[in-house]
């Protein structure tokens, strides 16, 4: 069976996690930066990182984009990149394309523009994407395709105190931590050392199935 490819427009913080993440999970990722130094630091997590100008369309298809699945326009700072990043993808055919939001006027316009979904991380992720996931238990927050997801999960207890390096979750689960929420704090890039806590909310990206499996965890240690 053929992997997905997904298009990641922008290596924010944000871009760059999730492209890195989508290639660990076995994916073909795309990723696209105009800063060389951010292309560079990708290049060999990824299977094709490029020095482009995402609102260039002559430059996105010069690199094939329009054959990826799925394309996240990740850039917050620069709206009009982003703006004219979504229109791109758009034109060239891609059916899902995501975008991130810096502020809740960039969020409108996305939507004007018909994206699939706003991600919006430097807001409260639960309040902000709104909607729960087969189940009330877990929110939506980037569905990539029907096996693969970016949701928000509790931290199960038995986590509490313990690091990202120590759990080791991709290996044991199959999922990658993106983002940890801890009351109003949110922590995007959360490194190896970082720790869980109880009553933390997690942005994992991963399939369905150990999503669910995390949650199973999540509800037991309730």
């Amino acid at each position: 069976m053929r992997k997905k490819q997904y298009g990641i427009l922008g290596l924010s913080r944000f871009g760059m996690a999730l492209a890195t993440s989508l290639a660990e999970l076995g994916a073909d990722v795309i990723a696209v930066d105009k800063n060389s130094d951010r292309v560079q630091r990708i290049a060999n997590d990824v299977a094709f990182a490029v020095q482009a100008d995402i609102s260039d369309i002559n430059a996105l298809k010069s690199i094939g984009l329009k054959n990826v699945d799925v394309v996240v326009v990740a850039v917050g700072a620069d709206i009009n990149s982003s703006i004219m990043g979504v229109i791109n993808a758009q034109e060239l055919g891609i059916k899902k394309v995501y975008g991130k939001a810096s502020n809740i006027q960039h969020e409108r316009v996305l939507l004007k523009l018909g994206v699939t979904k706003v991600f919006f991380p430097e807001a409260d992720m639960g309040e902000r994407v709104a909607h729960n996931l087969y189940t009330g238990d877990f929110i939506d927050m980037l569905e990539l395709d029907s096996e693969n997801a970016i949701v928000e999960v509790d931290a199960p207890k038995e986590w509490d105190n313990q690091t990202l390096e120590h759990l080791n979750l991709r290996t044991t689960f199959g999922i990658n931590v993106i983002a940890i929420r801890t009351l109003d704090k949110l922590n995007i890039s959360p490194l190896a050392t970082d720790k869980i806590h109880s009553g933390d909310k997690l942005v994992v990206i991963g399939d369905n199935g150990s999503i669910n499996e995390i949650q199973r965890l999540s509800r037991e240690g309730k």
